[in-house]
C-alpha cells in the first residue's frame, strides 16, 4: 500500500545510555513509497518517523542554546503549556522552562471520523522514577469555555527497558462533555468547534518524554 507522506520526518533518535538531551534528530525527506511493519520490540512500529524530545531540566534553559531538532525542554518538576499549532511538523518554542512552548503539527483527523492520518507513541526514558502527565485543552469557539479531555497521557519511568505505547487518543483528541448532556463529545486537533490547542505537560521528575508520529492509522472510540 502507498502512503502520502508527512512534509517533515525524522529518523531514529541516538539516544546515548543517560537518554536526556542526547541524539536529536535533524528532519529529513524520505522518498516515497514506504511500507510500515509491524509493531517492534519497542513496541512502535518499524518506520520512518518524527521524533520529539521532551526534555526535563533542573535549571531554566536560555532558548538561544536550544538548537535546531524535535526538542521542547520542560521543567523537571513544575508544568508547561505547550501551544499547538496546524502544520508540517516542527517546534516553534523549544524553551518551555518558562512555563510556554509551542508546536506544529498536522490536523490528525481532518473529518473528525475517528480514524488518524498518522499516530503517536511515547515512553519514557531517563533516570528511573520520574512520572509526567500530558492533557490536551482547547477552549470552545461558541462559549469561550476551556475543555481538557478526560483521557490523559501518563508516562512512568521504570526500570528496565522502555517501550512505547499509542498515545493517539490522548494526544490528537479531545473527550469532553461540552454540552452538559453526560455523554463525551470527541474533538481532533484543530477541530473548528475548538481553538487554542495546547497540552498541559505536568513533569514530576521525569527525564526525557520521547514522543514519536508515525504515519500508520489508529481508531479510536
Amino acid at each position: 500500500m502507498r502512503l502520502r507522506l508527512f512534509t517533515l520526518v525524522s529518523l531514529v533518535s541516538a539516544l546515548g545510555a543517560g537518554g536526556c538531551g542526547q541524539g536529536v534528530d535533524d528532519a529529513d525527506q524520505i522518498p516515497d513509497p514506504v511500507v510500515f511493519n509491524a509493531l517492534t520490540g519497542s513496541g512502535a512500529p518499524n518506520g520512518p518517523h518524527f521524533n520529539l524530545n521532551i526534555i526535563g531540566m533542573s535549571n531554566p534553559k536560555d532558548s538561544v542554546g536550544c538548537g535546531s531538532g524535535g526538542r521542547i525542554f520542560v521543567p523537571l518538576v513544575g508544568s508547561t503549556q505547550i501551544g499547538l499549532t496546524e502544520g508540517p511538523f516542527a517546534v516553534l518554542d523549544c524553551d518551555g522552562t518558562d512555563g510556554h512552548a509551542s508546536f506544529q503539527l498536522p490536523n490528525p483527523d481532518p473529518t473528525n471520523s475517528g480514524t488518524t492520518t498518522f499516530s503517536v507513541f511515547a515512553r519514557a526514558l531517563g533516570k528511573p522514577g520520574g512520572t509526567a502527565t500530558t492533557t490536551t485543552c482547547a477552549t470552545d469557539v461558541a462559549t469561550g469555555e476551556l475543555f481538557c479531555s478526560v483521557f490523559q497521557m501518563v508516562l512512568v519511568r521504570t526500570s528496565g527497558k522502555q517501550t512505547f505505547t499509542n498515545v493517539s487518543k490522548q494526544l490528537l483528541f479531545i473527550f469532553a462533555d461540552t454540552n452538559g448532556d453526560g455523554k463525551l463529545e470527541r474533538f481532533p486537533l484543530f477541530d473548528s468547534a475548538m481553538q487554542d490547542f495546547f497540552w498541559q505537560f505536568d513533569n514530576n521528575g521525569l527525564r526525557l518524554a520521547q514522543l514519536r508520529f508515525y504515519q500508520v492509522p489508529t481508531t479510536v472510540m
